[in-house]
């Protein structure tokens, strides 16, 4: 266990890292270019890369040692960063804000990358607990990677507010820059015991695992529902990464707004710890499913009104709840799939589940942009769903909110009732 909790604190550095100028970049491109499309696009993208690269890194991480995974990982990462503060610091800010030019989506997309291939290395800290942790402890350990999670989230979503409110972009660059590297060298003197590495000759041994990826998650009855259960959720939370900054920052500056973030985060932290204390029941995929009724009934809720307690508190609670959900699905998997399997699941799920999210932000953007905004804006708007969203300046966005709550609920509750739930809840309790 003192291995594992040093493995979650170079974890931390490392999160703190790439979370920190992922807010910032979004602060920073909504900000000056006050477009929520852009903003979309940039989310979306992300989850498009993480979908795209997921699969291979999983393959990767059955392949080669974890901490061998995690250095090359960090390295890619400060490169990356590396290359974002040079362009930054070479190019006229005029055309780094410009949003139709080639150079902002190229540096945005430096970063993006660095962002996306830290998740290599957190496919490989999920194979870690099956490594170092027994397996009774799995849930608990879980817990604490939320933990963490969210004591990076809540420090990098002051300070990212912060950074670019007082300091600007380049000076958030030489932080993220400087960070990385302390993440770098420290995770050289992290042991991570790993005498050999286990193959399965079972599946096929090409890089990219995609025959070897479906083998093993067939062979759990019940698992291909929850990895489409969970894409399912990655598509509402696709509405989440286009639209809670664009809507957070009609209610606050860019600095409270971050402080606003980094108070609610406390949330992460609680649900983790909730976890780690508590486990996750008998059944972890029922806590699933009543977690996901929880938040699809919050969707609905915390922007029904344009009031600032009232989104604070529901974020808050959204913050509770996001590890307890993390924490299932990764639970079941540690516990239902082999170790020598669990690199090219975890990789084949992350990969299916994040090209959902990118699917909601690139249609969400526009059609918030172009149709629901103008549309509530419009005496017409107000006068068909002003009793529903009361008045104010970002209603387009709150029923976006509204929609995609209702429409989880429904999807949540008929998942109770399928044969694949019955399934792979009594699959866990024989494994």
């Amino acid at each position: 266990m003192k291995k594992f909790y040093n493995v979650l604190a170079n974890t931390l550095i490392a999160n703190v890292t790439t979370s920190f100028l992922w807010f910032a970049l979004t602060f920073w491109v909504y900000l000056e270019t006050r477009s929520v499309l852009a903003t979309a696009i940039i989310g979306g993208s992300y989850m498009l890369l993480v979908a795209v690269f997921s699969l291979f890194f999983g393959t990767i991480v059955d392949h080669n040692k974890k901490k061998k995974v995690m250095l090359v990982s960090s390295g890619i990462t400060f490169v990356a960063y590396a290359i974002a503060g040079i362009l930054y610091f070479i190019f006229p800010k005029g055309d780094l804000v410009d949003w139709g030019s080639l150079i902002f989506w190229f540096f945005g997309g430096i970063i993006l990358l660095g962002g996306v291939v830290e998740n290599m290395r957190n496919i490989a800290l999920s194979t870690t607990v099956t490594l170092l942790v027994p397996k009774q402890d799995h849930a608990k350990a879980n817990g604490l990677v939320g933990a963490v999670q969210g004591v990076a989230f809540l420090v990098t979503s002051v300070f990212s507010g912060l950074s670019i409110g007082f300091l600007g972009m380049g000076w958030t660059l030489v932080i993220a820059i400087v960070l990385t590297g302390v993440a770098l060298v420290h995770l050289f003197f992290v042991d991570i015991p790993e005498e050999e590495i286990l193959h399965d000759p079972a599946l096929t041994s090409n890089k990219i695992d995609v025959k070897g990826s479906i083998a093993a998650i067939r062979a759990v009855p019940g698992l291909v529902a929850l990895i489409i259960f969970t894409t399912f959720n990655n598509l509402i939370g696709g509405v989440f990464v286009a639209l809670m900054d664009p809507y957070g920052l009609n209610l606050f500056s860019v600095q409270v707004w971050g402080i606003v973030l980094g108070v609610t985060s406390t949330g992460f932290i609680l649900g983790g710890l909730i976890v780690a204390k508590k486990g996750l029941g008998k059944n972890p995929l029922r806590t699933l499913l009543i977690v996901n009724i929880a938040t699809s009934i919050l969707g609905m809720l915390f922007t029904i009104r344009e009031f600032w307690v009232l989104y604070a508190v529901g974020i808050f609670i959204y913050m509770i709840l996001i590890p307890v959900a993390e924490a299932t699905e990764q639970t079941i998997i540690q516990r239902v799939v082999p170790f020598k399997r669990q690199g090219r699941v975890f990789g084949f799920a992350q990969s299916v589940e994040a090209a959902a999210a990118p699917i909601t932000a690139f249609l969400i953007g526009p059609i918030a942009q172009f149709w629901l905004i103008p549309f509530m804006n419009s005496p017409e708007g107000k006068a068909e769903l002003g009793w529903l969203l009361g008045a104010g300046d970002a209603r387009g966005i709150a029923l976006v909110f509204f929609i995609a709550g209702f429409v989880g609920l429904v999807v949540t509750i008929l998942a109770f009732r399928t044969k694949s739930y019955a399934l792979l809840s009594k699959f866990y309790q024989k494994a």
